[in-house]
């Protein structure tokens, strides 16, 4: 689960388009100003709260640094973009909401301590946590190797890589499962996201296979990438598994999911070496205990992507 496209008026169909966007990134999230443009309306949050039953566990919170015990706060970097990861519902004046949003709040009450959130954008969290500007990272961030060799993961859900097309388009109709199917097209993607390293790594396959290249546009706004779909400039949009399926099934996007590429774990980050993992991980598995975990996803529409237990640093997926 950054940001051009939310303050210009484009046409109105693009602009019923923006406040109903769903392209958290595994990898690359968007952020937005939170103003809804003319014409549309936002997302409502879902009213469910399971976060409100979480209480401290004094066995899961010992496991604590004794400094951030002490001091009761943690500062977590937040890559606030589009439902179902985080999102504002009401204005960026108002609070955030969204899975990562209430797994994150849950977290904190089971280990008795306060989030002091930032909003950042996705592509300086992560370089942000190794200067210590921020104790822990949400975006949706996907477990690669990669991102082993300078971060330390703490997962929370599986999503993954899909493609999304502009509803009675004619670029693809059927489940992309090899990137030559994409020979030709223009792909749309964020920016610093894992969805751009794959394009990028993989681009010769085209070639190998005698085909034409694809073409990788790639936007600091999730916003933008779905402006950019329905305008035409874009064949395809390649983001997360969730954030494309929710996308999709709201009637105002027009688009169609074109089902998962490749799944990925997603966690909570850290610089390497960080001495809270270990109580986060436990914080996750007695959520996954006692179901509060399972009433969040399922307030969020992901109960496909749970996980059975919280792992630190897990290797990265193989295809598929």
């Amino acid at each position: 689960m950054n940001h051009p496209g939310t303050r210009t008026r484009p046409r109105i169909a693009a602009l019923t388009l923006l406040s109903l966007l769903a392209l958290t990134a595994c990898g690359g999230s968007g952020g937005t100003d939170g103003t809804t443009p003319a014409g549309a309306q936002a997302s409502p949050a879902p009213t469910d709260d399971p976060v409100a039953a979480v209480r401290k566990v004094d066995s899961v919170a010992a496991l604590l640094p004794d400094d951030v015990a002490r001091s009761g706060t943690l500062r977590i970097g937040s890559s606030i973009g589009f439902p179902p990861g985080a999102y504002y519902p009401n204005g960026s004046d108002k609070k955030p909401a969204g899975q990562d949003i209430d797994i994150a709040d849950a977290v904190a009450k089971v280990l008795g301590v306060r989030l002091e959130r930032q909003d950042a954008s996705f592509e300086t969290i992560l370089p942000a946590l190794g200067s210590g500007k921020f104790d822990v990272g949400t975006g949706n961030f996907g477990v690669t190797a990669e991102r082993l060799k300078t971060i330390d993961f703490v997962t929370y859900i599986n999503d993954g890589q899909g493609f999304a097309v502009k509803k009675g388009g004619t670029a693809l109709s059927r489940k992309v499962t090899d990137l030559t199917e994409l020979c030709g097209l223009t792909i749309g993607t964020g920016a610093g996201t894992t969805f751009e390293a794959t394009l990028t790594r993989q681009k010769g396959v085209c070639a190998k296979a005698g085909k034409k290249p694809y073409d990788v546009k790639v936007y600091a706004e999730n916003g933008a990438v779905l402006t950019a779909l329905q305008q035409g400039r874009i064949d395809v949009v390649m983001s997360t598994i969730n954030g494309l399926r929710y996308q999709a099934a709201q009637s105002a996007a027009h688009t169609s999911f074109l089902g998962e590429y490749h799944r990925l774990d997603v966690g909570f980050a850290f610089k390497k070496g960080s001495p809270l993992t270990r109580a986060f991980q436990a914080a996750v598995n007695e959520l996954i205990e006692n179901g509060i975990y399972a009433r969040i996803l399922k307030k969020w529409g992901t109960s496909a992507s749970a996980i059975d237990a919280s792992r630190i640093n897990p290797p990265e997926h193989t295809q598929g």
